[in-house]
């Protein structure tokens, strides 16, 4: 079974190579559609034309898009040095090196040091959205049209409606400042991870509801569950062994779907709470005009979407045997 569950991972992955190969390119293409200079934006307004002709040498952005693309990018040919005798110090992609900033700063090493709290956040928050969704939805479909499913039903599509941006600062104003339970802002412990990942997963935990609810309803009228319960099973096993198992093949879907969307949501969650992961380092690179650091940055988060889809796609076989993952 480990064998077949590797094999099919290996074959997924592959398959989705050629949609890492367009990630790439569309990063490489929308973040030189930004308008404005990145080397001015770097140096001032007082920059001298020599200096900013330099910069522009020293990290290649002479060159044309064609060649900054594959020799800078992607790192297809061995970088030369220009007119001035620079070297050009961005290895490129496929030399495992994403280059340097304007300030010099190893974009690779930037990813790596913030890459870890961005999961972190990424994966609290998802934990966070299953607790709340799988119960939440299970019993709304249970008590389908009494005043508790109402109540759920409301509260979801109030967890849809409240934008990040605008429950961040709620949950600050209502846990750190007025009951002062949780601090604001940080990542010294545990306690820095509630609110932005209580944040952050709440948005998910609403759409998880209503399709838990929605997946558990349509398999109440199946006859296994007539049959389990005939055979005298407990109600919380039919529930949670028979009925949540078997209808958790869409639920997974989405929420592989809804991990990409965490990693781009925890950019403003990450602002909101200062929380220092990639999103944080994004919005500053952004803001900086550092193309190295920017494409990097949303390089990795496409990638670790791809990958995560792909393990779901693996996952399917575990839930149910039936498919079969091609």
């Amino acid at each position: 079974m480990v064998k077949i569950f590797f094999l099919t991972f290996v074959k997924r992955l592959l398959l989705a190579l050629p949609v890492m190969w367009a990630v790439v390119t569309l990063v490489f293409v929308l973040i030189h559609l930004i308008p404005g200079d990145p080397v001015q934006m770097y140096l001032g307004d007082n920059a001298k034309p020599e200096e900013i002709q330099r910069i522009r040498r020293q990290h290649g952005l002479d060159l044309s898009l064609g060649r900054q693309y594959f020799r800078l990018w992607l790192g297809a040919s061995n970088p030369t040095p220009g007119p001035d005798g620079v070297v050009d110090r961005s290895r490129g992609l496929l030399r495992g090196d994403f280059g340097e900033t304007f300030g010099g700063k190893n974009v690779t090493r930037q990813i790596l040091e913030r890459y870890p709290a961005t999961l972190e956040l990424a994966f609290a928050a998802m934990i966070v959205a299953i607790l709340i969704a799988i119960p939440l939805g299970v019993t709304s479909a249970v008590r389908k049209g009494t005043w508790l499913d109402g109540l759920i039903s409301a509260v979801s599509l109030l967890g849809i409606a409240l934008p990040n941006f605008v429950l961040g600062p709620l949950a600050i104003i209502v846990f750190s400042v007025y009951l002062g339970w949780l601090p604001v802002s940080g990542m010294e412990s545990w306690e820095h991870l509630v609110l932005p990942a209580c944040t952050l997963g709440t948005a998910m935990a609403a759409i998880l509801t209503r399709l838990v609810r929605s997946s558990v309803l349509e398999e109440l009228r199946e006859d296994y569950v007539r049959t389990a319960r005939a055979k005298g099973l407990p109600e919380r096993v039919v529930l949670y062994k028979h009925i949540l198992k078997n209808g958790m093949i869409p639920v997974i879907t989405i929420i592989g779907l809804q991990f990409g969307i965490l990693l781009t949501g925890a950019i403003i969650t990450e602002t909101i709470f200062a929380w220092p992961g990639l999103g944080d380092l994004t919005i500053k690179a952004i803001n900086e005009r550092e193309y190295q650091q920017v494409q990097g940055n949303l390089l990795v988060i496409a990638l670790t979407y791809v990958l995560v889809n792909t393990v779901t796609d693996v996952l399917y076989r575990l839930f149910d045997p039936r498919i079969k993952v091609t």
